[in-house]
């Protein structure tokens, strides 16, 4: 289920944070991924961004919402019809469109995942399990954040990447900054909000690139709906910062560095959107 965190400061700013892709929990239904080398296992996980963050979150007391669950199995940051023949029997499209979709098939690295497509009732069962939970604990912290009185609610939904783009990446070859934000080309936050969270971490020391090579994924298209009263962004942060990309073990000399930066990022965007309603 999905840990959720909810401040009783009701002079807080109306501003939430999602996690979907640090979990490492390996469903029953997915044995294949049971066994694997943890460097395949771990390749597309955010795995340390729940704890990279927070002490600032609970500091700050933002709500958030994580997920105990591997994405390899679900992926909260896509929708259930993504799927194809290669990883749901009975899918309409056809293999290879949704590789690395709702369920993955192989790895950004082309490492082979699933031997063979599951059942549709598999399929099912999993977005009961997963998707459904974690998504239904979004939509209420929205409803909780619009009934504290405010018209708009402001959402950063947190994500890792590697350092290098790969041949399945739009960006093959290419060396990324420290910060990737994306609002969906524009679509799911206001130029204020957006230019407050580019400051914030440009702020904080990191290089920041907008909306390359990520626009966005089916979180900020869901839920960042300006006319709506919801804003969202997408924040990616560059895993050679923390980690060892290769064994995917977390560099414990820069742990500190890193959350005192994202500390201040987010310190940075919390007060400015206090700043708005005090």
């Amino acid at each position: 289920m999905p840990n959720q965190i909810v401040s009783k400061d009701q002079q807080r700013p109306p501003l939430i944070c999602t996690i979907p892709h640090s979990g490492e929990k390996i469903p029953d239904l997915t044995p294949w991924l049971r066994g694997l080398p943890e460097e395949i296992l771990m390749c597309d996980i955010d795995r340390y961004v729940d704890l990279l963050y927070a002490p600032i979150l609970s500091e700050l007391q933002v709500p958030h919402i994580k997920t105990d669950w591997h994405r390899y199995a679900v992926d909260l940051n896509r929708v259930p019809t993504d799927i194809d023949e290669s990883s749901v029997v009975g899918a309409t499209e056809k293999a290879g469109v949704y590789a690395r979709g709702y369920h993955w098939v192989h790895t950004t690295l082309k490492q082979k995942l699933m031997p063979q497509p599951m059942s549709m009732e598999s399929h099912q069962q999993l977005t009961k399990l997963i998707y459904e939970p974690f998504h239904t604990e979004v939509k209420n912290l929205f409803t909780q954040e619009k009934a504290r009185g405010f018209q708009q609610v402001y959402h950063i939904d947190l994500h890792s990447m590697p350092s290098l783009g790969t041949a399945e990446h739009r960006d093959p070859g290419e060396w990324r900054a420290d910060i990737v934000i994306s609002d969906s080309k524009g679509k799911s936050c206001s130029k204020e909000f957006l230019d407050l969270v580019l400051l914030s971490y440009i702020k904080a020391g990191f290089k920041v690139a907008y909306n390359w090579p990520y626009y966005g994924g089916r979180l900020t298209e869901q839920y960042g709906d300006p006319a709506k009263g919801q804003q969202t962004i997408q924040v990616e942060l560059n895993r050679k910062l923390y980690m060892d990309e290769k064994s995917k073990k977390l560099n414990t000399e820069k742990l500190k560095t890193i959350q005192t930066q994202l500390g201040q990022a987010l310190r940075s965007v919390f007060e400015g959107l206090q700043s708005k309603i005090t």
